[in-house]
């Protein structure tokens, strides 16, 4: 059975400690205490070492760039505090006192060779630093914000209002009739790729309602949200959804796509599908296992086995 505590980005999480997110005195403390974590991004890519694990730091990071944005992330088993930091843009290795220890790798990349704990921990605050980074005036009031609650919030500086790291629920989702599953592309994919049909969640919707309109909606298939198989969710960093899998029955075959939206759509047999996760089909593949979309179509694939 698929299990979200198992999905990459999202396995393996630390203790998020959220008691101590307002707590100043004991953040500034615990930035300088010797076993302190510290893990590096810039611009949304992290610090990675050689053997794909992230650069974890100590309180040496202040000298490399004072000031610098941080957050708090949690504790981990052994208690030691993680924190992460935002480097500025235009930072640059060559010539720093971190010349050498590592490099800034494309997120995508570099996550599906982290560790567990490793990958949740850069896509949490990946997420965080990318949501402040757009979000640095009030929605209220027009005034700058200001990072509290070691980075889980932002606050105006004219008027108060508080405002939340946002996360978009989006519904990804699989349609199957009989031995066959409904799989699409966009065009802007490279030849042969194609995976889950996916969409973000309206108001006044649930998710299982979003899945079935947006497979109706980008392929005329249509499907009853009651009748939605949910498999498991992934926080997806890109910039900040959160990813919910279904599997749902459809009432029709015949496919009638949203230029739009898919470049094309077609059923594929039980036989392809494991074809396609083995990676020995002759024509087509799929996300990796780094992506929900994976675990999706595995679901389906061999859930008779």
């Amino acid at each position: 059975m698929t299990n979200s505590n198992d999905i990459p980005l999202a396995a393996k999480p630390i203790n998020r400690a959220a008691h101590r997110r307002t707590d100043e005195a004991w953040l500034d403390i615990a930035f300088k205490q010797k076993d302190v974590l510290i893990l590096v991004l810039r611009d949304g890519a992290p610090l990675v070492a050689r053997d794909g694990g992230l650069v974890w730091m100590g309180p040496e990071i202040e000298r490399v760039s004072p000031g610098s944005p941080r957050l708090f992330l949690g504790e981990d088993k052994g208690g030691a505090p993680v924190f992460a930091v935002d480097l500025p843009p235009r930072f640059d290795l060559a010539g720093s006192l971190i010349e050498g220890i590592g490099e800034f790798q494309d997120f995508r990349q570099a996550a599906a060779r982290m560790p567990a704990m490793d990958a949740n921990c850069a896509s949490t605050a990946r997420s965080l630093f990318l949501w402040h980074g757009s979000h640095g005036f009030c929605a209220k009031c027009g005034g700058r914000n200001g990072i509290v609650d070691a980075g889980w919030k932002a606050q105006c500086a004219l008027c108060g209002a508080e405002h939340f790291p946002r996360t978009d629920p989006v519904a990804i989702m699989l349609a199957v009739r009989g031995d066959k599953a409904l799989i699409g592309r966009q065009k802007f994919w490279p030849a042969g790729f194609m995976s889950c049909l996916a969409g973000f969640c309206e108001p006044g919707e649930t998710i299982e309602q979003a899945a079935a309109r947006e497979i109706f909606e980008e392929a005329g298939i249509l499907c009853d949200p009651a009748r939605a198989e949910y498999v498991a969710c992934q926080p997806w960093p890109y910039p900040s959804s959160l990813m919910m899998g279904f599997i749902l029955p459809a009432d029709n075959e015949e496919i009638r796509i949203d230029s739009k939206e898919l470049e094309s759509a077609r059923w594929i047999p039980r036989s392809e599908m494991r074809d396609i996760l083995n990676g020995t089909h002759a024509e087509l593949f799929c996300p990796p296992a780094q992506a929900i979309a994976h675990h999706i179509m595995k679901a389906w694939a061999f859930r008779n086995d």
